[in-house]
Order: structure tokens, then C-alpha cells, then sequence
């Protein structure tokens, strides 16, 4: 960190010597270090880190946290109060009878915190999320502490002040039997907490029930509590229809043992339901996409109930409507993305329309086939950027064998979660971030941008999708 520190720091506070210039302040040297080495704590502090964790970096002098000694009860008692009591009494009118009794009980529950472990159930569509939105508003207006968390990225900042499952818990990855959070007692952590009122955890099937069952533990320990999850009110969200917990080579019984209800803690939860699709209520003009939507969506819901090609054990072979096929094609690539793009080259700067699409692929050979197509279709200059073609040195001191990979093998690997070792990209093309970087901004693994600028050695993107 230090030899990184020394190599970049100059660069780093462009903008601090910028803001100051502006203003006709001339800084020297060694007011820039400190100034800059304050905004690196900051930072390093409200992901529960700090400067003082690298021995060899220096540290700002008189360096003071802001406004509260907990930073992590300060930042989720920082809302508008105001803004949210409006927002809420305006989530609270359009609330449907079924989103209004679980508002209500899951209320109820919170207010006299008696404690409880609540699964809400429902497809996509129903408004799991509207109701959390609704829930966070109602307690953070009147000051209370509210944690949304998520088992993905994408999906906790779909959520008011959300954050993943394994960053806000410290849980560890891979989770064991015998796993606990990486919370102590007395840490800013666990004071934040023991005051709050309520725990929403999104898209819980797809976690791992070990995850799960380390939280339940560390906040047994911490709250000195023997009930589930120390008597906390938590509300765990999500569709098993969807994608449950990915198990390395495990097979089908591995996968049904890994998820939320196999764990003891499914015992201990009220199942919640939410049956209607809220957005096939919308009163959309077009009443013929309407008829197309609601069997649509009947039919993934038949898939994932298992009443297609019935009878089945959990394996049949699904006839995919006619409605859906594309057959009339020579170019598969050039057909598909014409089918899913209309129109590309009047609307591939368009937020709005790019988000409402995508295409899926089976492999990543077909995806590379997809982009480098869509990409010589979008007018603009192309820019070329290549990975580091050489293995840290470091690396090659703990493991010898490192030293004998030549920058031509590691320039041809593709694997999955890693750009390939050339990016050609242009302005207005859409990407697609593959890191957790700022989630608060919604710069979270799988956010997609449209680029902006490109320099040498910097992107610059707008987000298209994740922020509401």
C-alpha cells in the first residue's frame, strides 16, 4: 500500500487542489498528503476499515471521525426525516390489502420488539420491494435504524440504503457449519446492532443457509439473547422459484440442502404471501400486451411450479411457445439482436430502452459473438484496452511455477467474471460493471452504464440501471 501510496498520491487529489484553487487557496505538499489521506480514511471507515489496518501508510494528523464516534450508526441515522415521512405516506396510500396487512403486522412486531423471523413470499411483480420501501421509510422518518440488506449487489440497491448480506455482516465466504460473522463485542458493529428495530434481507433463497445460520449465531452471542437472532425482528424475502445457492459441482440434493428452508432456522419463520401481480394492475393502455403479460408470466410460473410437462420428477422437456421462436433467420446473431434491439442505431445511447432489454446466452464464445456484433454497429471511434500481461511479482516469490507463465498464455485465458485480456469499447456503448466498487452509488457487481468518455487509462460511465 505504501509503494502504491508514493506512486499515486499526486493523482489523487486532483480534485482536492482543484476545489481549493477555485476558491484561491494554494496548498502545499503537505496539506494535499493530509487532505487526501482524511477522504482515504472516510472511506476506509464506512466499510469498517482503516488506515491504521496498514502499518506502512501514513496517517492524516488530527484526524477526527465526523459528527459521531459510531460512523455506522451516524450513516444510518443521517436521512431526511422529512422527506422520508412524506415519501412513506405516499407509499402507505397506494399499499393494496395484502401489502397493507404485512406492513401492518411486520409494524406491529417492530413497535413493541418482541421479536420474530418473517419469510415474505412472492413471484416477481408482486411488490416485495415496494413493501420494504414502504417499512424503511415508515421507521427511518421517525428514527429509527432499518438494515436492508441483499444476497446480491444488484439487488441491494434496489433497496432503500441497501447493502449485500457478506459486506454489511462480515460474513465469511465460503460460510462452514460452524461459520459465525466476523462482528465483535463492543465493535461500532454490534452497538449498531443492538438498536435496530428491523432486518430485511431480499433475495434470501439464493444464499447459502450456512451464511444465514452465522448471522443467527453472531446475533445470539451479541445480544446476549438465546432466541433466533437474538430476538431481532428479521424479514427474509424472496421466490424459490428462483435461483437458489450455487454449490461448486454439487448436485441436486447438495443444492436443496444449501437452501434457506433446510436450515432449522425455517422452522422459526411466518410465511408472508403476495399473490398478486402488480404489474399486470398498472392499467396499461395497450389492453393486447396486457393479455400477452399475464400469460407470460402464468407461464413462468407454471415452470416454476413444475406443472409443464407433468408428470415430472424436477427433469421434463419444456415446449417453448411459438410466440417466443425466432424462426426465419439466416445470421442468428444479427436476428436475435434485432428482435431484442429495434431500431439499435436510434436509440443505443437511450437509458431508458437499453435497460428493458438483454439477451442471454448459454456461453461466453456466443456473448463475445453478441458485443464485438452490437459493437461495429454503434457509430464512433473505437478504444482499445489490455490487462497487465505479467504476474505480480510477489506472487512469483510465494509460488515459483508462477514464472514460467508467459504473458502470451495469460493474454488467451476467458473465463467468466473477467473481461478478456483486449476490451475494445466506444462512446455510447452499454457496459456492464463486474465489481462490488460503491454500492451506496450503485456501483455494485452487474450495474450497467453507457460510457461516456474514454481516456488512456480511465472510463467514464453513466449509470443506466440499479438507482431508484
Amino acid at each position: 500500500p505504501e509503494y502504491v501510496w508514493k506512486q499515486t498520491w499526486q493523482w489523487m487529489v486532483d480534485d482536492i487542489v482543484f476545489n481549493h484553487r477555485r476558491q484561491g487557496i494554494q496548498l502545499t505538499d503537505k496539506e494535499k498528503m493530509h487532505l487526501c489521506l482524511t477522504e482515504i480514511e472516510n472511506l476506509l471507515q464506512a466499510n469498517r476499515k482503516s488506515l491504521r489496518d496498514f502499518p506502512s501508510m501514513p496517517y492524516p494528523l488530527g484526524y477526527a471521525a465526523k459528527t459521531h464516534q459510531n460512523n455506522l450508526i451516524y450513516n444510518e441515522l443521517a436521512y431526511n426525516r422529512e422527506i422520508l415521512a412524506a415519501k412513506f405516506d405516499k407509499c402507505y396510500q397506494s399499499l393494496t390489502d395484502e401489502h397493507a396487512s404485512i406492513f401492518n403486522k411486520i409494524m406491529h412486531v417492530v413497535a413493541t420488539q418482541s421479536g420474530g423471523v418473517y419469510f415474505l413470499y412472492g413471484y416477481g411483480g408482486t411488490g416485495k420491494t415496494f413493501v420494504w420501501k414502504t417499512l424503511s421509510s415508515a421507521i427511518r422518518s421517525t428514527g429509527g435504524i432499518v438494515l436492508t440488506i441483499a444476497s446480491s449487489g444488484i439487488a441491494s440497491i434496489l433497496l432503500p440504503g441497501g447493502r449485500t448480506t457478506h459486506s454489511k455482516f462480515a460474513i465469511l465466504v465460503p460460510a462452514t457449519k460452524n461459520s459465525t460473522c466476523n462482528i465483535h463485542q463492543g465493535s461500532d458493529l454490534a452497538e449498531l446492532l443492538h438498536i435496530t428495530k428491523l432486518i430485511i434481507w431480499d433475495e434470501a433463497p439464493m444464499c447459502h443457509r450456512y451464511s444465514i445460520e452465522a448471522l443467527d449465531k453472531s446475533l445470539q452471542d451479541i445480544m446476549h439473547n438465546n432466541n433466533p437472532f437474538g430476538g431481532k425482528v428479521i424479514v427474509f424475502c424472496g421466490d424459490f422459484r428462483q435461483i437458489l445457492p450455487v454449490v461448486p459441482r454439487g448436485n441436486r440434493s447438495d443444492i436443496v440442502y444449501a437452501t434457506l428452508n433446510s436450515s432449522y432456522i425455517w422452522n422459526h419463520c411466518q410465511i408472508l404471501k403476495l399473490t398478486k401481480n402488480m404489474r399486470l394492475q398498472s392499467n396499461p393502455t395497450d389492453h393486447s400486451n396486457l393479455d400477452e403479460l399475464k400469460q407470460f408470466s402464468e407461464w413462468l410460473l407454471d415452470i416454476g411450479d413444475g406443472k409443464l410437462a407433468e408428470p415430472n420428477d424436477g427433469y421434463g422437456e419444456i415446449t417453448i411457445p411459438y410466440e417466443f421462436l425466432i424462426k426465419d433467420f439466416q445470421d442468428p446473431i444479427q436476428t436475435i439482436v434485432e428482435a431484442t434491439y429495434p431500431n439499435l442505431l436510434h436509440n443505443y445511447s437511450n437509458g431508458d430502452f437499453l435497460q428493458k432489454r438483454v439477451v442471454l446466452a448459454s456461453t461466453k464464445d456466443v456473448v463475445d459473438k453478441i458485443n464485438d456484433y452490437v459493437l461495429s454497429l454503434i457509430p464512433g471511434e473505437e478504444k482499445e484496452y489490455c490487462s497487465a500481461g505479467s504476474v505480480d511479482k510477489s506472487d512469483e516469490l510465494l509460488s515459483p511455477s508462477f514464472g514460467v507463465l508467459t504473458a502470451e498464455f495469460l493474454n488467451s485465458l476467458k473465463t467468466s467474471g473477467i473481461p478478456n485480456h483486449k476490451l475494445i469499447i466506444k462512446v455510447d456503448t452499454p457496459i456492464i460493471l463486474l465489481r462490488n466498487l460503491d454500492q451506496a452509488d450503485g456501483l455494485c457487481n452487474r450495474t450497467r452504464l453507457i460510457v461516456t468518455r474514454l481516456g488512456s487509462s480511465v472510463v467514464e460511465a453513466e449509470i443506466i440501471t440499479g438507482l431508484t
